[in-house]
């Protein structure tokens, strides 16, 4: 392997290592090898997007020198996103250079094997444009319409890639996408406070006297808490949402999509178990927590098929 062909294997190495962290499983060892390797395809790239948008690049500047900028670019965010779309572009063109990223390249059998489009993914290229300009959102209206970009397309692609996409479903997969976007902003609210971001909307703080000195204390008040109990409530309810969308499916996929909407909820245990005080560092789900929120749906999504 060349230095070029090795830095290329380590950028996409590094990106799809983080798929650990995540709340759920992001491409679980029980499903199908092909799916394990489209649902890891997109998953890829929805973490280079993201990436991108919070300057979390490797250093070294490899991914702006695969998407054809400059390596000290990388701090660019702007234009290294519009980099990335000419190359998501390059995915989906029939003729013509093909893409230039590695993990844009392995996206690319993905997207002719299952016949996506490029809506979703360019919804999240906005999402996190959008990242680079709005960084406090009024109502929860506006939240809402933020997960749409940010969230939402990762379980439609999800439907799309097993076959499974229908009005109703696609309709619970965004209530339960939204919930989760909801919850990681919940755990991460001393972190996005820290690149100067605030994802609790200012209506929902004002109506709990909540001020924007009060995200940046140690531990979190008792109006805070209240405030974060109260949106962490709003995200469970949409996580209900995805029970019936859990029963609707069979075999692996409703153990995967039960995992995504257990995720959520023990997440909410998680932040639940810290009596609401996310700002020492984001509360996480346990492994055990996490097995007894997969169990607690799938017994729901059996009884309410």
């Amino acid at each position: 392997m060349t230095p070029t062909q090795q830095a290329r294997t380590d950028a996409a190495t590094g990106t799809l290592d983080k798929a650990a962290a995540e709340n759920f499983p992001v491409a679980p060892f029980f499903l199908p090898r092909a799916w394990r390797d489209d649902l890891m395809a997109v998953y890829g790239f929805a973490r280079l997007v993201d990436d991108i948008g919070d300057g979390d690049l490797a250093p070294g500047g490899a991914d702006a020198r695969h998407l054809g900028l400059d390596a000290g670019r990388t701090e660019d965010r702007p234009a290294m996103l519009d980099a990335l779309e000419a190359d998501l572009h390059r995915v989906f063109a029939g003729r013509g250079e093909g893409p230039r990223h590695p993990l844009m390249r392995s996206l690319r059998p993905t997207v002719r094997r299952c016949a996506l489009t490029p809506e979703p993914f360019l919804g999240l290229i906005e999402a996190n444009r959008q990242d680079q300009k709005v960084r406090r959102y009024a109502t929860y209206e506006e939240l809402v319409a933020y997960c749409e970009l940010s969230a939402n397309p990762v379980g439609r692609l999800v439907l799309q890639i097993t076959g499974t996409a229908s009005p109703e479903r696609i309709r619970r997969s965004d209530a339960v996408c939204t919930a989760l976007q909801i919850v990681e902003h919940l755990q991460d609210v001393a972190e996005d406070l820290g690149s100067d971001r605030i994802y609790l909307p200012a209506a929902d703080m004002a109506r709990f006297h909540v001020g924007e000195a009060d995200l940046a204390v140690p531990s979190a008040g008792a109006s805070l808490r209240a405030l974060i109990a109260f949106e962490a409530q709003r995200a469970h309810d949409l996580l209900d949402e995805g029970i019936p969308l859990v029963g609707s499916v069979h075999g692996r996929l409703r153990l995967l999509l039960a995992g995504f909407v257990g995720g959520g909820r023990a997440a909410l245990d998680a932040i639940a178990a810290a009596g609401f005080d996310v700002l020492p560092g984001p509360p996480g789900p346990t492994a055990p927590g996490l097995l007894r929120a997969v169990g607690t749906v799938l017994r729901r999504a059996h009884r309410e098929r």
